[in-house]
């Protein structure tokens, strides 16, 4: 039984190392979660790539008082949503 564990380990481990490149993985070992709150969280997944980005002015000020970390989605002054 442990050396299944052990393999399945091993395979989820190759599996997901292949899924972020080295400044991506360097980012994520530098904090101690992945995200940095629920807000950052429920932001990120709003915000898939494919879907066109909505931001608030509200995200901005909480990534700035918060220190959100990532890939930075970058939007038009006209496209932030007044809320």
């Amino acid at each position: 039984m442990k050396v299944r564990n052990v393999a399945v380990a091993v395979v989820t481990l190759l599996v997901v190392s292949g899924c972020a490149t080295s400044g991506e993985w360097s980012t994520w070992n530098t904090h101690p979660t992945h995200f940095a709150s629920g807000q950052h969280l429920f932001f990120s997944l709003r915000n898939t790539e494919g879907r066109a980005p909505r931001v608030a002015r509200r995200d901005i000020a909480q990534a700035r008082s918060e220190g959100w970390w990532g890939k930075a989605i970058t939007v038009g002054q006209e496209q932030i949503i007044e809320r």
